[in-house]
């Protein structure tokens, strides 16, 4: 038999960017038996997460649900609001930025690629300046879509996504904009329809505080427009069967039925203690896990305090010291899971995760996993992250909102 549960007492520190820890809550209701999904209940439940998501992407208009991860997402969006041989501009801020790059490749999109040159452009956010600027010349609208990165997961950089609707509006470019928040959403501010997006990209594993299975595509009137016309290829993903199929709480095809239990169960949680709520606890996090890097003397991968993410924390290693052999020291002295670099800062750099069935305490024991493992590696700090922490959050109380 596989042994998939091997710690030998406690709980494994879960501090990867997603998945994300699982509340009880949630497990407890994906437990419950499976239901007809063609029967009045199912409609019903259908029906709730559907508007509970909405409110979730702060969206008057549609939200598609795939039995998917979030790559599925990527690729719902581009195939219903596409045609092979459109032209996209994407913006890089890190390894899921290019991946989605890549992706576009590989359906026959020409995908033109900004970015700031060298491991340097990944510690910045989207330069909504140089968007505009090539938009500009565009005079001819070749291009269709603009594909961005919100909050960048590779990095832990978070991208002001109004910047870049106020660039694309400077440039009175009719281009759609798509935007993934995968790691974003129900954990940084987000706002599909103030900030004038047309697909927003998203997944389970994140700030919903579930297991990997379920993405989503929140859409605009623009989307559901493009997407009469858009002719890439696209069966499981078409928009137009499941827009119909909605409207009653049911889908064309068979929905990850438990999963959708503990979507419900997961609204339930973070609409009932209110968004703005959510976002000023994951924020505070932020702020205690960059309190102890800065007092390690480390550098965040994020270059710019104003950007740093609230899902997660990106620390970069000295020269000479290999992050991923920091990492695994951790994990198999201290049973604690931490975020790989991926792509350009691979071996450079490790990521803490602060999101999901997370609190102070849990974030604290995280952090002096961190700094016995640094110590462990022949890392010199200049002082402790973990006492830094400490003092931020003694300093800084869970306003009696968050409480309540």
């Amino acid at each position: 038999m596989l042994k998939l549960d091997f710690h030998p007492s406690g709980r494994h520190f879960l501090q990867i960017p997603g998945p994300s820890p699982v509340p009880d809550r949630v497990l407890r209701a994906m437990s419950l038996p499976t239901i007809d999904h063609r029967g009045p209940e199912f409609g019903a439940l259908g029906r709730k997460v559907l508007a509970d998501m909405q409110k979730i992407f702060k969206t008057q208009h549609p939200v598609m649900i795939y039995p998917a991860s979030g790559t599925g997402a990527w690729e719902a969006a581009l195939v219903n609001t596409l045609s092979a041989g459109d032209a996209v501009l994407m913006f890089e801020t890190g390894h899921f930025a290019a991946l989605w790059q890549k992706l576009a490749t590989r359906l026959g999109l020409k995908s033109e690629f900004l970015g700031l040159p060298g491991v340097e452009g990944w510690r910045q956010g989207i330069q909504a300046d140089m968007i505009e600027t090539r938009l500009k010349a565009d005079t001819g609208h070749t291009i269709k879509a603009v594909c961005v990165v919100h909050n960048e997961t590779s990095t832990g950089v978070t991208s002001d996504i109004a910047a870049v609707r106020r660039a694309m509006d400077n440039a009175n470019h009719p281009a759609l904009l798509l935007v993934d928040t995968i790691s974003g959403l129900a954990s940084a501010d987000y706002r599909h329809d103030e900030w004038g997006v047309d697909v927003t990209v998203s997944g389970s594993q994140k700030g919903l505080m579930l297991p990997p299975g379920i993405s989503f595509n929140a859409l605009s009137p623009k989307a559901i427009e493009a997407s009469k016309s858009a002719t890439l290829p696209k069966s499981f993903w078409a928009w137009d069967e499941m827009l119909e199929m909605n409207k009653t709480g049911y889908f064309p095809y068979t929905p990850n039925t438990n999963l959708m239990y503990g979507l419900s169960e997961a609204c339930d949680m973070i609409l009932g203690e209110g968004l703005e709520v959510v976002f000023a606890r994951h924020k505070r996090w932020s702020q205690g896990a960059c309190a102890a890097v800065n007092a390690w003397g480390l550098p965040i991968q994020c270059a710019d305090p104003a950007l740093y993410s609230p899902i997660l924390t990106g620390v970069m290693t000295p020269e000479g010291v290999d992050a991923d052999a920091v990492r695994k020291l951790i994990y198999e002295r201290f049973d604690c899971s931490l975020g790989t670099g991926l792509g350009k800062v691979k071996g450079r750099m490790f990521r803490i995760g602060h999101l999901g069935d997370c609190n102070d305490l849990t974030l604290i024991a995280a952090l002096a996993a961190c700094e016995m493992g640094l110590k462990l590696s022949g890392v010199s700090l200049a002082g402790s992250g973990v006492l830094a922490a400490m003092d931020y959050f003694s300093a800084h109380p869970i306003p009696a909102l968050i409480r309540s």
